[in-house]
């Protein structure tokens, strides 16, 4: 006869159980399970795309693994994190206008994201896309007040949720105007207001290429099929399959695996790794990508490498590693700065600003007597690992630093006015129009307004 003592596990039965889940759970998540579910879903984005004959927008930075890159007609930021309840924000360093010029040569277009753990749908596209629809409308068609209002799902949000977003719509609104945006641009590109739209894989696609007369339709896909529960996969299939690759990509890119597909889905598990860590290692840097764009007068962007031999300039390239500073400056128009890679040289940018700024202050006198005329060509280019974000940060404080609204060089003394947010942020709207790929972190944005009001 059993007793009490025989029912129990015993510490050793508990750890290995939990062992045995945890080994389960990294089975059904397998890099070939994330990669075949990608492709499932990539053919219901196709469907939608042939349903509805609008152009694919990525969602970044997982919407690119649901696309093909001959099918993708550009890229959008728009962030869960704006959506989450309570937040409900319209961003202004991600103004996403640039899509506006897509939505009115096509009547609109297809913004492809996913989202995992259960959810019907991410918040960036029940909240964040129809907060930017909402605003841009109340700015864009003021005399359209029937289009003024939100629209967001209501099987996803609840009426108590839209109420306490919508109600934020009028601030948000005022934040867009003092940016100082030449509005009457804006409103060349689209004829109509915008409406969102929503398609996930439970929707009945109808095909059409309806033209909709009071508004351009922005359709929301969410590409991924809703799993109930956790992070676990149903039959191999694991739902938000592309999200946070740095977990499991092993380096594995959108592109890279579109371009190999075929021998990434026909190879087993075991033989992944090193096949990722082979066309990694192999992978060409296509020279358009590193090609520097101006993002403010006399200011340039890139990302690393940079492409042989660039125009005479002052240059600035962060290394993916920490170095000693006093080693930084390299020549009087060099300066490789180290100060690691990702949130750590987005923290440490902050203390790096200042030898920064420092070192252009005494190129630009050097090179221009002290002063810099509008025609002046003189250049400034700023390059880290993605061309995005460190190089954005430094673009941003040396624009309110040295230079006025029209490009023109004022040396910066003690007794100069300092920078508050309002400036900030009206000159990163203005450098996010110039280059709307540009995706600035938070922490390097931190840094950024903590040395410039510090």
């Amino acid at each position: 006869m059993a007793v009490e003592s025989d029912l129990i596990f015993s510490p050793q039965a508990n750890h290995n159980f939990s062992r045995i889940l945890t080994d389960l759970k990294r089975s059904n998540l397998s890099i070939s399970n994330r990669l075949r579910s990608i492709r499932e879903d990539a053919d219901f984005v196709n469907e939608v795309a042939h349903a509805y004959n609008r152009p694919l927008i990525a969602n970044e930075r997982c919407g690119s693994w649901y696309i093909a890159p001959e099918k993708k007609a550009g890229s959008a930021y728009f962030k869960s994190t704006d959506g989450h309840t309570g937040q409900w924000n319209f961003s202004s360093r991600r103004l996403n206008l640039h899509l506006l010029s897509i939505i009115g040569q096509h009547d609109g277009c297809i913004i492809v994201d996913s989202t995992r753990r259960g959810k019907q749908m991410p918040d960036a596209l029940s909240k964040t896309v129809p907060i930017w629809c909402c605003v841009l409308n109340r700015v864009l068609f003021p005399a359209a007040e029937e289009r003024h209002q939100l629209y967001t799902p209501p099987n996803v949000v609840s009426r108590s949720e839209h109420s306490q977003a919508e109600a934020r719509i009028l601030e948000h609104v005022a934040a867009l105007k003092a940016l100082s945006i030449d509005i009457t641009a804006m409103r060349q590109h689209i004829q109509k207001p915008l409406r969102p739209m929503w398609v996930t894989q439970e929707s009945q696609l109808i095909p059409t290429s309806h033209i909709f007369d009071d508004f351009h339709p922005v359709i929301c896909c969410t590409s991924s099929r809703r799993v109930p529960g956790g992070e676990m996969s149903e039959g191999g299939y694991i739902q938000g399959a592309g999200d946070d690759t740095e977990n499991w990509a092993l380096g594995l890119t959108a592109p890279l695996f579109w371009n190999n597909a075929a021998i990434l889905l026909a190879t087993p598990e075991s033989g992944l790794p090193d096949l990722v860590r082979s066309l990694t290692a192999n992978q060409s840097v296509d020279p358009a990508v590193n090609t520097p764009i101006q993002v403010a007068p006399h200011l340039f962007v890139s990302r690393l490498p940079l492409p042989g031999r660039v125009s005479p300039c002052c240059t600035i390239t962060f290394l993916p590693k920490t170095t000693d500073q006093s080693s930084w400056i390299k020549g009087p128009a060099l300066m490789e700065v180290g100060i690691g890679k990702q949130k750590l040289a987005s923290r440490h940018l902050r203390v790096a600003l200042a030898g920064i700024c420092d070192f252009v202050d005494a190129y630009l006198k050097r090179e221009t007597g002290g002063s810099v005329p509008a025609s002046a060509q003189k250049q400034i280019l700023v390059a880290c690992e993605t061309g995005k974000d460190l190089s954005i940060g430094v673009v941003l404080a040396l624009v309110c630093r040295f230079f006025d609204d029209e490009g023109r060089y004022k040396p910066w003394t003690p007794n100069s006015s300092g920078a508050n947010k309002s400036m900030i942020k009206t000159k990163l709207g203005r450098i996010m129009l110039a280059f709307p790929e540009a995706n600035p972190s938070r922490t390097t944005l931190q840094s950024v307004n903590s040395y410039l009001m510090g």
